[in-house]
């Protein structure tokens, strides 16, 4: 039997086909907010109304038909002890758990021919999402109650179009998780993780030290940490990388950062003797540039220490753009390109040193972007994020009149593992690490009994400051402080969390390519097996903290903390505890 319109399109999954056909359109005109900032966000100015030739392209997120299939998915194929582990996804079987109901579409459909758009849109971003090409500014205001703009921002000049509010019709409010681009107000520089950097000498001479040598030096605080420092401390020295025909590291690039690659060449001539033919594949996604003589440090230093680590395997570098005139999302651009790779280009690393702050981004946009992530694990994918260089946040963090501690995205995201950074020898809690509980993203089930025990030593500190139900982060943690780099031919010293991840990416990248090397799977998303047999293979960091928003922060203490999380890598002992 049919049911009347009004009291139907909140629940149309439950609707019979036949009986959805039969029924009235539901108001077009009845829109409700989706989401709105009430200012436009800081360091953020309006240059007024695109031309009138101006087109943008949307980007819809529709709610899978299955809400919870992709996450069960993903935890039988990441679980040791699971029949169906490492038994990762395809490209085609990922986008049949996340489609929508055809009842979404087909009223997603009908909303879009009321407005006179057309309806070959196509599905995209894994399957759930619907991009509309080509969408002129006033028809995008016209479908989403918006006043798209131009924006500027006021340190970078960098332009993008946005809008401070955009609404849905009420009917739509339970089928779409979310629109790009809207809200998003994305800092294409400020906001992203950088590394801090101290000038080093000239590159002219080639450095000769031991591992011993470079201990001493770093115990009394006279020398600065590289590549073979690290292979000792994380115990990778004796490793030779052996599947590097099938067994690709990759790192994202943002921000028109690019990497040199006479700077890599050198680096590794000092650092890494036997990796004289280091090198990397450029590969540019959504405008992405690319020009080697205007290197940035980020970049340099992500792919140097990447090779540093985990030569000779391939180093693909992702330079991201944000399209014409900055109209684009990076990581909705970076994630649609990943996911639409075939099994064969997909790479089994990634490394990702930028962040913003979670509340910087609208709800309902990093859940859809965190979903991404989940996808790339599915599909075999070990994602490593940068957790902050801030501590547990910096400045007063006031938020609505109150102090709370500043978790970043997308390090908070429950799909990937989260780096954070340590210092010294034997290593504590690096005092920039970023860390903490995210407001946006409840507590996963593989990290449970790590963060109840960390709440059992920490007690009531705190308590008013963060989500105690949130998603804790980092997962794990390496070098972060005295990082040398070559940079233009010289050295340069870098700190943050920037430093550590490609470190943990390289050891991952190694684990990754014993596993191929012997004809197993690779890791996949790492943090079911890290939290449960791989913790005996990570060494626990007990001291410092990551002070910041003008308290100590969070103790680094036995066991789990939102510091170094689990600890740093024994690439040695994780061998032997691979599933």
């Amino acid at each position: 039997m049919c049911y009347h319109v009004l009291s139907v399109f909140f629940a149309l999954a439950a609707v019979p086909l036949g009986c959805f056909a039969t029924l009235l359109a539901p108001r077009w005109d009845n829109m409700r907010v989706k989401h709105a900032w009430e200012a436009v966000p800081e360091n953020w100015e309006s240059l007024g109304i695109p031309s009138a030739s101006t087109t943008i392209n949307l980007h819809l997120a529709l709610k899978p038909h299955r809400e919870k299939a992709l996450v069960t998915a993903l935890y039988e194929v990441s679980s040791p002890g699971h029949p169906k582990y490492g038994a990762h996804l395809s490209k085609e079987q990922v986008a049949e758990l996340v489609m929508p109901h055809p009842h979404t579409l087909e009223l997603v459909k009908s909303w879009l021919k009321y407005h006179g758009v057309p309806s070959s849109a196509s599905l995209t971003h894994g399957g759930n999402w619907l991009t509309l090409t080509s969408v002129s500014v006033s028809k995008a205001n016209d479908l989403l109650g918006a006043s798209y703009q131009l924006y500027r921002h006021t340190e970078t000049k960098e332009i993008i179009i946005r809008t401070v509010g955009y609404s849905l019709p009420a009917a739509l409010h339970g089928h779409v998780q979310t629109v790009a681009p809207t809200t998003f107000f994305a800092s294409p520089r400020m906001s992203w993780q950088t590394p801090r950097m101290r000038s080093g000498g000239a590159a002219t001479e080639q450095v000769e030290a031991t591992p011993g040598d470079l201990v001493t030096a770093l115990l009394g605080r006279a020398d600065y940490v590289t590549p073979p420092f690290l292979r000792w401390l994380y115990n990778s020295a004796t490793y030779v990388p052996a599947a590097t025909d099938r067994n690709v590291l990759a790192i994202s690039g943002f921000v028109q950062e690019y990497p040199n690659p006479v700077d890599l060449t050198t680096f590794m001539n000092h650092f890494h003797g036997t990796g004289t033919g280091a090198t990397y594949t450029v590969v540019q996604v959504n405008s992405g540039g690319y020009d080697p003589n205007n290197p940035g440090t980020e970049a340099n230093l992500n792919v140097q220490y990447a090779s540093g680590i985990a030569y000779p395997t391939p180093i693909v570098y992702y330079s991201i753009g944000y399209g014409p005139e900055g109209k684009n999302d990076p990581y909705l651009s970076w994630l649609d390109y990943m996911l639409n790779l075939d099994e064969i280009d997909i790479p089994q690393t990634i490394s990702s040193s930028y962040a913003n702050y979670e509340t910087e981004l609208p709800l309902d946009h990093a859940r859809a972007v965190c979903d991404l992530f989940m996808q790339l694990g599915a599909r075999g994918v070990s994602v490593l994020i940068a957790s902050g260089d801030e501590g547990v946040g910096e400045g007063d963090c006031m938020t609505d009149g109150n102090v709370r501690f500043r978790p970043t995205f997308p390090a908070n995201c429950p799909w990937v593992t989260s780096v954070g950074g340590t210092s010294g020898y034997p290593e504590a809690a690096a005092i920039l690490s970023g860390g903490g509980f995210s407001e946006y993203f409840k507590r996963p089930d593989y990290q449970h009994d790590a963060v109840t025990t960390f709440f059992e030593i920490l007690g009531n500190q705190y308590h008013a400051l963060y989500n105690a139900e949130g998603r804790g982060f980092p997962d794990i943690a390496a070098q972060a402080f005295d990082i040398r780099i070559i940079f233009r031919n010289e050295y340069k010293v870098l700190e943050g969390t920037s430093c550590s991840t490609p470190i943990v990416a390289g050891i991952i990248s190694l684990l990754n390519d014993y596993q191929i090397s012997q004809g197993k799977h690779p890791l996949g998303f790492l943090n079911p097996w890290l939290y449960g047999i791989a913790r005996a293979g990570l060494n626990d960091i007990t001291s410092g903290s990551n002070p910041g928003c003008n308290t100590d922060g969070f103790p680094a203490v036995v066991g789990w903390d939102p510091v170094t999380g689990l600890g740093s890598p024994d690439f040695e002992h994780l061998q032997h505890l691979l599933p």
